[in-house]
């Protein structure tokens, strides 16, 4: 695998989602390989999320302006909500673990279950990056949600994993 390059890849077993995987409505996991002397996972996890770029930050702008209709919380009052609470976040993702090697972020409602995950293990040659989603529709507004975003979401999760190398 070559350095900088954004490949999808098979999803981890050793990532703390693999238990979730099984009869997901998404589950899928793509990779950069960043050099051996890239970042921990807590400084690419705030870099990816935390600081999103142009092309994340327009597709949760879009995101918002849809789901306000049907009453599904934008970002905006994830946020908020999040940091009333004192909940561990970045940004308007709920932090639901950590470890020295992964990040674990994700929310559970009415209409579906959503897990991400940023995993940075060993490679050969560095270090790679690998970004996990899975998803778990719990009602027709969950999987009409996930119709609507599937459409951006290898989009903004190639550019996200872009992001982590650029600003390395």
């Amino acid at each position: 695998m070559l350095h900088g390059i954004v490949r999808r890849t098979g999803l981890p077993r050793d990532s703390e989602l693999a238990l979730r995987y099984r009869n997901a409505d998404l589950a899928d996991a793509f990779c950069v390989l960043l050099p051996a002397d890239a970042e921990g996972i807590d400084v690419l996890a705030d870099r990816v999320f935390g600081h999103p770029g142009p092309v994340f930050r327009t597709a949760l702008g879009l995101r918002d302006a849809a789901i306000g209709l049907f009453g599904v919380k934008t970002s905006g009052q994830l946020r908020k909500r999040l940091a009333r609470d004192g909940v561990d976040r970045i940004d308007f993702f709920p932090v639901l673990s950590r470890s020295a090697r992964e990040v674990v972020l994700g929310e559970d409602d009415r209409h579906l279950d959503f897990r991400t995950s940023l995993l940075l293990r060993q490679a050969t040659a560095g270090k790679e990056l690998v970004a996990t989603t899975v998803v778990h529709c719990h009602n027709t507004l969950g999987r009409t949600y996930l119709a609507a975003i599937l459409l951006g979401h290898e989009l903004v999760v190639r550019s996200v994993l872009k992001r982590a190398l650029d600003r390395g």
